[in-house]
C-alpha cells in the first residue's frame, strides 16, 4: 500500500518499506503507476490528480462534521489516529489540537520556527538569532537570544501542558520540540496512521 500526504511544498509518501518526499514543483505524479491513496491541502496538485485514476483521494470518507470547516485535512487525519491527547504538528506553522475521549475539543495555530525567526529579524537585526531549544523556561532570560526564545516558547509550553494530556509531536521540527516537551513522544507517521484507519474501513 502506498500512501501520500500532499502539502504546499512536498508529496510525503509512505510505503511498507520506508517514507520519502518529493518536491511539489518538480515531481510529476503521472510517473507513478501504482495505486496511491492520498490526502491533499494543495489545490493546484489536486487538479493534476483528478485525471489520474490510480491516485485515490480518501478524505471524502472522513466525517468532517467532527471538526471545523476550514481545518486542514492533514490535521483531521492526525486526530483520527488517536483517542485522546494533544497533537503538536511542528511544521511551517505549528498546529496544536486537543482530542479527549474520541472528541475533538479544539486547537490553535502558532507561527512556525522559521516564520517567527524571520519576524524577529524584520523587527531588528539585533534580534537575528536562532532559537535556543536548550533554554530553561523556569528562569527569566538575561541575554537577547534567550529573551526571544522565552517569549516564543513559554506561551506555547504553558498552554500545551495546562491540558495535562499526553503530548504527541509530529512534523519537520518535532525533534527540536522534544527538548521543551520532554515527556512527549514523536510520531512522524501520525497522519498516515489516520489515513490507514480510513482505508481499512472503506477499501
Amino acid at each position: 500500500m502506498l500512501l501520500c500526504d500532499i502539502g504546499n511544498t512536498s508529496y510525503h509518501f509512505l510505503s511498507e518499506f520506508d517514507s520519502f518526499k518529493k518536491d511539489v514543483k518538480r515531481f510529476d505524479p503521472s510517473e507513478v503507476k501504482h495505486k496511491i491513496y492520498y490526502i491533499s491541502v494543495n489545490k493546484k496538485v489536486e487538479v493534476k490528480l483528478k485525471n489520474l485514476p490510480n491516485w485515490i483521494e480518501i478524505s471524502s470518507h472522513l466525517d468532517k462534521t467532527k471538526y471545523y470547516k476550514t481545518m486542514g485535512v492533514d490535521r483531521m487525519m492526525a486526530l483520527e489516529a488517536i483517542e485522546s491527547g494533544i497533537i503538536i504538528d511542528a511544521g511551517s506553522a505549528i498546529t496544536v489540537d486537543v482530542k479527549r475521549g474520541g472528541v475533538f475539543e479544539g486547537g490553535f495555530i502558532y507561527a512556525g520556527v522559521s516564520a517567527m525567526s524571520q519576524t524577529y529579524k524584520k523587527i531588528s537585526n539585533a534580534l537575528d538569532y536562532e532559537f535556543n531549544f536548550d533554554i530553561d523556561l523556569e528562569k527569566l532570560p538575561k541575554n537577547s537570544q534567550d529573551a526571544i526564545t522565552y517569549g516564543y516558547l513559554k506561551t506555547l509550553y504553558c498552554e500545551v501542558v495546562s491540558h495535562k494530556m499526553e503530548i504527541i509531536l509530529t512534523g519537520g521540527d518535532a525533534q527540536k520540540f522534544t527538548k521543551i516537551f520532554k515527556e512527549a513522544r514523536v510520531d512522524e507517521h501520525l497522519v498516515f496512521k489516520g489515513m490507514q484507519k480510513i482505508i481499512f474501513n472503506f477499501y
